[in-house]
């Protein structure tokens, strides 16, 4: 399963950007509301980031407007992929964008028939909002995998990208679910890192590597004539 960011914070993109685990970003206009400076500047900059697939999402309700602003959009960067509401509109707006070759992420989809509509009208990405679901007492990992099985089960080529991520038990639940990507904001990515046994067993490195300072000078000449030797 891939792992892209949900966010519209560029600082925050290249911090985990930086830890080697990103495929794509995900923004939306609340995201990207939150955020100073040119809203297209941003997405620019997380695309260049993250080198791969960024959804940036259409605003209008009508399917002409969509369409005049998913190319808008498409035209701001190579990785650019629209993302486009799910409704009958988007439906349409879809259909038109993938046939113009500009790949599309249909989001706010929460069960299979919705997701079969979008497959079945060329979306490259289908988003299922997990935390959404759970708000309202509906088992995310349950719906998911309906979702993950019909789409297999017909064929479809799209790829599923669990969003609404709350906690890791989310990512978790979507890896096992083998959903191709989950979308996941920097503050979950940040807990992912977390475990106690991972800092009680660092701490006792460090204890037992300063208890012999020799070994650290061993390491520490070595890594010097390394460098002197490759310049």
């Amino acid at each position: 399963m891939r792992l892209f960011i949900d966010t519209g914070n560029v600082a925050e993109v290249e911090e985990i950007a930086a830890w080697g685990v990103l495929s794509g970003a995900t923004t939306n206009p609340s995201l990207l509301a939150k955020e100073e400076g040119d809203p297209g500047d941003s997405i620019k900059r997380i695309c260049d980031l993250v080198g791969g697939p960024t959804s940036a999402e259409v605003l209008s309700e009508d399917v002409a407007a969509m369409l005049d602003e998913g190319r808008a959009l498409h035209d701001l960067h190579e990785h650019i992929v629209v993302k486009v509401p799910f409704n009958k509109e988007g439906l349409e707006a879809t259909r038109a964008l993938t046939g113009e070759g500009i790949p599309v992420n249909m989001t706010l989809v929460f069960s299979p028939t919705q997701a079969l509509l979008a497959a079945a009208a060329g979306a490259t990405y289908v988003s299922c909002f997990m935390g959404r679901l759970d708000d309202i007492s509906v088992d995310s990992t349950v719906v998911l995998a309906e979702i993950a099985d019909t789409l297999r089960a017909g064929g479809m080529t799209a790829e599923i990208i669990a969003a609404s991520v709350r906690h890791p038990e989310h990512v978790v639940a979507a890896a096992g679910i083998g959903c191709e990507i989950a979308t996941v904001p920097a503050k979950v990515l940040r807990q992912m890192l977390n475990h106690p046994l991972t800092d009680a067993g660092a701490d006792k490195f460090r204890a037992d590597w300063e208890s012999r300072p020799e070994f650290g000078q061993w390491l520490g000449e070595l890594t010097r004539k390394r460098l002197a030797a490759t310049g």
